[in-house]
């Protein structure tokens, strides 16, 4: 199994000009230097430099299963996926 079949990213965002929110957040599961898995969290304002957490998971699945749940909170939260 090379990189590219272990890789999953979703971009979700935010917008509501009328309060002043442009925000977005992307999560992805990818492929560490030592054959392990992290699951990696990058959010921010669009258009700026944002905040940037990895988060190292036992295998695969478990990478995923947090992938589901952060994008879960962010949906109720009102995030859209980025077109």
């Amino acid at each position: 199994m090379n990189a590219s079949d272990r890789l999953s990213i979703v971009a979700l965002e935010r917008v509501d000009p009328e309060k002043n929110v442009f925000r977005y957040y992307v999560l992805s599961v990818e492929p560490t230097l030592f054959d392990e898995v992290s699951l990696v969290r990058e959010w921010g304002r669009v258009g700026q430099r944002g905040r940037r957490i990895v988060q190292l998971c036992p295998d695969e699945p478990a990478a995923k299963v947090d992938l589901e749940t952060w994008l879960t909170r962010k949906r109720l939260r009102g995030y859209e996926a980025r077109v």
